[in-house]
């Protein structure tokens, strides 16, 4: 009697142990998957920065005006009379710039700026116009891309090139916005134009005052500069043009 006790205890045991062994070994697997599928989620997340890192080192060590094309893309500058110094709306406030040439290049403006430190934004994340507008009050220049160049992979990287050259946030020579233009923004670029630069001038270059008197621009103004694609040359020669204290309020951040 005692053996048969004796080998059932044994036999129950046994049928523990294999238990126990196989939750240790279900759970083994469930961990590794599961580690797995983490490392394949943060793996994907960090693929495209890191990507985006990778295709950045070729431009490390090229100038600004060797990214992307040449000037030779855009064409002439365009005015009008800038209106809307210091002239601001609540954060939110929708504010109608249909009158203007697209993007705005001066109006009325969200009372708070966008900070200097970003420079490069997608559709996801970008401020609003309003609050940009603001921003090109205090000296900005602002290069707005179209969904034309949003898909190009090729021109992204060289706006990615361009935004490296203007990091920082205590030199108001970098005062540099990259950013998408949307179609519920209002009007597209002209035809076959994908790129605009613009700047709230407080007086007209001399190199474009003959261009700036015909459309009857003699003071601040408003500056416009169409491209076909991006083109690292044409904003250095603009910015040149126009720097930051070039504006109605070049010291405000």
């Amino acid at each position: 009697m005692a053996s048969s006790s004796s080998d059932r205890r044994a036999a129950v045991d046994k049928i523990r142990r294999d238990a126990q062994r196989a939750d240790q070994r279900q759970g083994r697997v469930i961990l590794t998957v599961a580690v797995m599928v983490a490392l394949l989620i943060v793996g994907g997340a960090a693929f495209k920065p890191v990507k985006d890192w990778w295709d950045l080192r070729s431009l490390n060590k090229v100038q600004l005006a060797d990214i992307g094309a040449k000037a030779s893309v855009c064409g002439p500058r365009s005015f009008k009379s800038a209106e809307g110094d210091q002239q601001h709306v609540d954060p939110g406030t929708f504010v109608d710039y249909s009158k203007e040439p697209s993007p705005p290049a001066f109006g009325q403006h969200e009372i708070y700026p966008d900070s200097i430190k970003r420079k490069l934004y997608t559709e996801k994340d970008r401020p609003r116009v309003e609050m940009l507008v603001h921003n090109l009050e205090h000296g900005y220049t602002i290069l707005w891309y179209d969904e034309t160049i949003a898909k190009d992979d090729k021109q992204m990287d060289d706006l990615r090139g361009i935004a490296a050259k203007f990091q920082g946030q205590d030199d108001y020579r970098l005062k540099v916005k990259l950013v998408p233009w949307l179609k519920k923004d209002g009007k597209p670029f002209p035809e076959g134009q994908h790129v605009a630069i613009t700047h709230w001038a407080k007086t007209v270059a001399d190199e474009d005052k003959k261009i700036a008197e015909k459309a009857k621009v003699t003071a601040e103004a408003g500056v416009w500069e169409y491209c076909s694609a991006v083109s690292g040359d044409a904003l250095k020669k603009f910015m040149t043009a126009y720097p930051y204290l070039n504006s109605p309020e070049p010291t405000a951040a």
